[in-house]
Parts: C-alpha cells; structure tokens; sequence
C-alpha cells in the first residue's frame, strides 16, 4: 500500500447536521466529482457526487449489481444488503425484468388510487392514537413505524401481530456488520418462505399470493427467487418510508423557530422535497454500490471492467448545478427530478406507494396537529448508527 493509497477519503463522511449533507460529499462534488475512495472495508472504489455523472450512471447497463468473480469485488461495507456484488452477469439483466414484470401489477397507479383512501383511514387512526398520548408522545412510535408496516403487510398478506418480528429481523439485515446482518436476513427469508407456503394452500388478494400465482406459470420462477423477491418488499416497503415521515416531522415541525407551513395544494410538493432532502443517518451507507461489466467513460475518468462505482444520491440531490438553494426546502420547486427513487430501470418500484403514505401523512399532521413540536434539539436526537437506512430510534413531539 502507496502513501497515496492511504491518504484516499474513507467512507462514511462525517455529518455533522443530522438533516444536512456531509461537506466532503459537497466538496468532492465541486472538486472531484469522480474520485477514488476508500470504503467501510479497506476497498478502493469510485465515488460518484454530481447530478448529471450519477443520473447517468443510474441508467448505465454497463454497471450492474453482479461481479464476475464476487470474492474479489470490493465491498461497500460487511452488510449483506447493498454492501457488495449480487446475482450473476449472465442473468442479471433477465432477472431484474422478470422482477419488475411480476411486480408492475402490485404496484400500479390503479391499484394506488384505490388504496389511496385507506391509507388516509389508516393515518386518521395513528393520529387519534397519538393525540391520546401523554406528551411528549413519541411520533416515530404513534405514527412512523406502524403506518408503513401496516400498509406493507396489507399489500403483501403478512400478519400485522408479526411486526415487532420482522422488524427486528429487518434492522438486523440492514446492518453494516456481516454476522448480524446475515441473521436478519436468513430470519426474514425463512418467514417469508413460511408464508409463500401458506399462500400456495390459501391463496389471497395479495402480492405474496400473486407471486406464488406467477410460479405455476414460469417453471423458471424457483422458490429461491421468489423468496428473495418477498423479503426485499417487505423490508424495503417500511423500512425507509418509516425514515422519511421523522425526517418529515422534523422538517415541518422543528424544535426552534416557526413550523414549516404547507398549504393543502402544496403537500405533493412538499413530499418531492422531502425524498430530496437527506434523512437523518443516511448517509452512512455511503451510496449505492455498482460494478463496471466493461470500460466506462465518466467525465475524465476511465473506469475499468470489474471496478466498484459508488453512486452519491445525496451528493446528487444537493447539486446547485440542478437545485437552486439545494439546501432549502421549497415546495413549489419545480421541475424536481430528484433522484429519490432512483432513475431509469431502477427506479423503485414502490416508488407510487411511498407518496401514496407520505401524502396521507403530511396533509393530515398539517391539518389536524398544525401546533405539533419536535420535543428535543437535533442533536439530542438518538440515531441508528449501524443501520443501511438511518433513522431514528424515537422522536418525541408536543402539541
């Protein structure tokens, strides 16, 4: 190892604003924005910062999730979820298709509306069960949490009384820390398989009950996949909207100075600049990890095959090239094509359902606990400090 090697940037950045983007990330964007890096592991790898070079690459068929040979493929941290290469180059692209073809129907627009006033009946209940707290209440706990994880399981057909187990697998898989999180996930695909078996015998009106459907259809569709498929949703489908409605609450209702008024017709506004805005946390995954296939051009870059790129989606959502006052939240911006969801082929698939929620939220909160309050300072806020997604553990609230 060269003096240079040692002196790359390490991953995570400090941030020392808990809503904030860590500033080397914004440095980096002005200065290099393509640069080498040293990741939670030791590995070397290219960290992406600008708008422009990470929409881009988004998109890019030349980076994937797979490496040719994934024993020797840097790591973005020990994790084993988005922490290093998955799936196979041959079939990567065949497989990511199937995926979003099996799903479109789940999460369609039409199946979004008609779920649209349930969720409002969903979030009238959590708010009535908040304002009978005894303050300060704990919003993450009243609000935050149950909501997403009720809707995920209403959509997929997985017990609610299983919440406090399958949340506690989820936070174990999103952990940076390779044994924990190996846990977590082995408990989650071990649930979640229980559960397509139950569906095979009683069959229902939902996701889970959908997939298995597909199974007798495309023999190629093994219960290895289809498991797979299942406990991503259901950890993906709560986990990071849970984090977004405390980011949100913070935002609106701060603990010092004015609460963040959004009229009625601005709500969808205020949503798209909430999936801008960092989450508490969240930047200590560090990105998005990817992998050459073949040479790519970034900038003056070349890239070589088999080397880790790491997409900053943060850094990319707080570029001035794009975002006037990108530190600012502005409901009115628009266009605002943050990469909240991603881009191209990648976008989240349950992107519709994560607006559908976070909608409901925020109009009910501004219209029903205008007076709501944040109970404590940012930094006395307790955050999840080996967690892939951030967050918070609590966030108490007075009205």
């Amino acid at each position: 190892m060269t003096d240079l090697d040692t002196a790359l940037p390490q991953l995570p950045f400090a941030t020392p604003d808990p809503l904030g983007l860590a500033p080397e990330l914004a440095s980096l964007r002005e200065h290099a924005p393509i640069t080498r890096v040293r990741t939670r592991t030791g590995d070397e790898a290219w960290l992406v910062t600008s708008y422009e070079q990470v929409r881009a690459l988004l998109a890019d068929p030349r980076l994937g999730r797979s490496h040719p040979e994934p024993e020797k493929a840097a790591r973005l941290h020990d994790g084993m979820l988005l922490g290093g290469p998955s799936g196979d180059p041959e079939h990567e692209q065949e497989f990511h298709q199937r995926m979003r073809r099996l799903l479109a129907p789940a999460f369609s627009a039409r199946r979004m509306r008609a779920l649209d006033d349930h969720v409002r009946e969903l979030v009238a209940g959590l708010i009535d069960d908040l304002l009978a707290r005894e303050q300060p209440a704990d919003v993450h706990d009243a609000l935050s949490v149950p909501l997403p994880t009720l809707v995920i399981c209403e959509l997929l057909g997985v017990p609610y009384a299983d919440r406090d187990r399958f949340r506690g697998w989820s936070e174990q898989a999103g952990s940076f820390d390779g044994e924990s999180s190996r846990a977590g996930i082995t408990a989650l695909g071990t649930y979640v398989y229980g559960l397509l078996a139950e569906k095979r015998e009683h069959p229902g009106e939902d996701v889970l009950s959908d997939l298995v459907a597909a199974q007798r259809e495309d023999p190629a569709l093994s219960d290895m996949m289809v498991t797979g498929i299942a406990t991503a949703l259901l950890f993906a489908g709560h986990e990071t909207t849970v984090n977004r409605i405390d980011a949100g609450v913070l935002r609106l209702f701060p603990h010092e100075g004015p609460a963040h008024s959004v009229p009625d017709d601005d709500v969808a506004g205020f949503v798209e600049e909430l999936l801008r805005m960092p989450v508490p946390g969240g930047g200590r995954g560090g990105g998005l990890i990817r992998y050459a296939n073949t040479e790519v051009a970034v900038g003056d870059v070349v890239v070589a095959p088999g080397d880790a790129v790491v997409l900053s989606i943060g850094a990319a959502n707080q570029d001035p090239s794009v975002f006037d006052a990108p530190g600012t939240l502005d409901e009115t911006r628009a266009p605002n094509p943050h990469l909240g969801f991603g881009h191209g082929a990648h976008h989240c698939v349950g992107a519709s359902l994560a607006r559908v929620e976070l909608r409901a939220v925020f109009a009910a909160l501004t219209e029903r606990v205008p007076n709501l309050r944040v109970a404590v300072p940012l930094d006395e806020l307790r955050l999840r400090p080996d967690s892939l997604t951030g967050g918070i553990t609590e966030l108490p609230v007075t009205w």
